[in-house]
């Protein structure tokens, strides 16, 4: 027998084929702390819970054009950096059947996160407090602007931690950090997204020392505006001379 009559012949109703989804993971800055934006479930199970955008895929879909469809669909947002973050397939992670769920995860601008915020007011900014600085995971609280903790729906809370868990792995040797601060930005904001993903302060000469050695940054010789006291210089990230 050849490929060709196997193929003909093949039963794919011979195996049981879980439901797959993807889950987005849209993260950024604000108020010197991560935030993600959530969206509030509408329909059973966990009706009324915030959760990740997500959504299936399709079964005439690859899992990036699913999240992408997702993501314009959730957010209202045209496009976003997605890269798969990890794959959750606990059996019953949802009550529903067994799903298998692709977690992506994006990283967002101030001006992008706004940006959904302004073209879907129904997301909700949700901060991310992370309890284990120093650590190497666990669990996260995820706090409404009102100040209410809240409880995600599905295993939801273990991905935002897995996805705080690869940004702090990452931070140190990648551009990751970057991803977060617009085109110029100071040496303070970039220290603040290093700050706001670690859960830790950091010793300010030491940072600046460190980042400037890399010769990841260009200094452009303009300054920011509107600041209260003395404006401090912009850089720019020049990743061509990234090691």
């Amino acid at each position: 027998m050849n490929e060709t009559d196997f193929l003909k012949d093949y039963d794919p109703s011979a195996f049981q084929r879980p439901p797959v989804a993807v889950d987005l993971v849209l993260l950024g800055i604000r108020d010197n702390r991560p935030a993600v934006l959530l969206v509030k479930r509408d329909q059973h199970p966990h009706a009324g819970r915030w959760a990740l955008p997500g959504g299936f895929v399709g079964i005439d879909e690859s899992l990036d054009v699913a999240a992408a469809r997702v993501l314009r669909e959730k957010t209202g947002m045209a496009e976003a950096h997605l890269e798969q973050l990890y794959t959750f397939g606990a059996v019953d992670r949802d009550p529903r059947m067994r799903i298998i769920s692709v977690a992506y995860l994006a990283l967002l601008t101030e001006r992008a996160f706004d940006a959904a915020l302004a073209a879907m007011p129904a997301l909700l900014p949700a901060a991310v407090h992370v309890p284990w600085a120093g650590e190497t995971g666990g669990s996260v609280d995820v706090v409404a602007p009102e100040g209410e903790k809240l409880t995600l729906a599905f295993d939801h809370a273990a991905i935002l931690a897995m996805a705080m868990l690869r940004l702090r792995g990452k931070l140190d040797y990648s551009d990751v950090a970057f991803a977060l601060l617009p085109e110029l930005f100071t040496l303070r904001q970039l220290q603040d997204v290093h700050e706001a993903i670690l859960g830790t302060s950091l010793n300010k000469p030491a940072f600046r020392r460190r980042q400037l050695d890399r010769g990841w940054l260009v200094a452009t010789g303009a300054y920011e505006s509107g600041a209260a006291f003395r404006p401090a210089e912009l850089y720019r990230f020049q990743p061509s001379t990234a090691d």
